[in-house]
């Protein structure tokens, strides 16, 4: 079967076309531009990509090798409900899905068990972490991490193993498209604002998660927001636990990934807990979380109010020990989540001594919103923040300042949830050694 992806080089597309390519189906795919993740399939034996989405494009590609299925993004009919890719299958009779029935597709016919990390925040660290785990006690594991990681590929199917894991994503609902063996909660606040328009309805489409997922871990704080009670299916966990702090990792939140994953892999295997946490006790991290482009230098994904306050954990547990001051340079992802959001930022930077904040990364966004500027945003700062805070943007002005301050020894973190051009690509591009 030949597979066509649009919109491969995404965290959520990329992975999933290594692992049909691993599964045994002929792979190909397009995106609108090129990218390190395209570079990185390509480098996986994807070669058969294309960053081009017009119509002779996916005709070629037909003409070459016919299509049986084309998966694409999320984003694609949002962006142009008539988009070139999607026309021309429907007028060649192609199957065209999201990703979510391909992957349930994999599932059935491979007869894996489905392991579920879904949450607003920190699902791609555990998604990671529960990978490492099942690596480290030498277990075959299929999975998917929408990040590079340095100890496997981002996607992956072993035809020896018996569970896949998989970053779940709720955005578009494409949560409940799956029925988990066992799916774990990272944390819940409501975002996504133009699929979910209420608090109440974000959560509501968490707790039907949570019902269609045969076992579940969460933490007792969102447990308490579901009214969900613990049961000989659901194991709710007490983030004040003493034994998180038996793990080494910088980062109040990045131990409780770790707990969660560990708590996950002990219900299946049975292996000691505190085995299991001395092992993410060296956890190698995942790419753009908290991760290093040159001396002094960090670059991390974090966009939503929580996970900033995640990162700026890491960021004053890595700087206490010297005393180094925390530069921030912050790029919003989205506008469209801004204008949600901004309010919740007003101390989230807490514990740096200056902040740059840039225009925002612009991505699916709503034509009847206005863009809101640096300028703007920033009076959505406490009074103290507002002190320290400067708009800036992507330009010599901005990488001068970086340079003063690496010079000085500060650490300096980049927020930016973007891609293509976005804050983390010019921190690489001027600053990676």
């Amino acid at each position: 079967m030949h597979i066509y992806f649009s919109g491969i080089g995404g965290t959520g597309i990329g992975p999933l076309a290594l692992i049909a390519k691993q599964a045994g189906y002929s792979v190909s795919g397009s995106d609108k531009q090129d990218s390190r993740y395209i570079e990185y399939l390509k480098s996986r034996g994807i070669d058969n990509i294309t960053t081009s989405q017009s119509r002779d494009q996916i005709a070629q590609t037909h003409a070459r090798q016919p299509i049986d299925w084309l998966v694409y993004s999320s984003a694609l009919p949002k962006e142009n409900p008539d988009h070139p890719e999607l026309v021309f299958c429907h007028e060649h009779n192609i199957k065209a899905t999201k990703r979510d029935e391909l992957l349930n597709e994999i599932l059935s016919q491979k007869k894996l068990k489905l392991i579920a990390i879904a949450g607003t925040h920190g699902k791609t660290t555990t998604t990671a972490m529960t990978v490492w785990l099942f690596k480290q006690l030498g277990m075959p594991v299929s999975y998917s991490v929408g990040a590079k990681i340095s100890f496997g590929d981002m996607g992956q199917f072993d035809p020896k193993s018996e569970y896949f894991v998989y970053e779940c994503d709720e955005f578009d609902r494409n949560f409940l498209a799956f029925h988990p063996y066992l799916s774990l909660i990272t944390g819940i606040s409501w975002d996504h604002h133009e699929i979910f328009q209420t608090q109440a309805d974000y959560f509501d489409a968490f707790g039907q998660f949570l019902d269609q997922s045969q076992s579940k871990i969460l933490w007792q704080k969102d447990a308490d927001q579901m009214g969900i009670q613990s049961d000989n299916h659901c194991s709710i966990l007490n983030e004040h636990d003493p034994q998180i702090d038996q793990i080494k990792l910088a980062g109040f939140y990045n131990r409780l990934d770790a707990y969660m994953a560990a708590q996950a892999i002990h219900e299946l295997t049975k292996e000691p807990l505190d085995k299991l946490l001395n092992m993410l006790s060296n956890f190698p991290g995942v790419s753009r979380r908290f991760e290093k482009i040159t001396e002094n230098l960090y670059t991390d994904y974090a966009h939503t109010p929580e996970k900033i306050i995640g990162a700026m954990s890491v960021a004053t547990e890595t700087a206490q020990p010297t005393g180094q001051k925390i530069i921030i340079v912050y790029e919003p992802l989205t506008n469209r989540r801004m204008h949600y959001t901004k309010d919740q930022h007003s101390e989230v930077f807490v514990g740096a001594a200056a902040i740059y904040w840039v225009p925002s990364y612009l991505a699916r966004e709503d034509p009847n919103q206005p863009v809101l500027e640096p300028q703007e945003l920033i009076k959505s700062l406490s009074p103290k923040l507002q002190n320290i805070a400067k708009p800036m943007k992507l330009d010599e002005q901005l990488k001068d300042a970086i340079k003063k301050h690496l010079a000085q020894g500060d650490l300096v973190l980049g927020l930016s949830g973007g891609g293509g051009g976005s804050l983390d690509e010019w921190l690489r591009k001027n600053f990676a050694t």
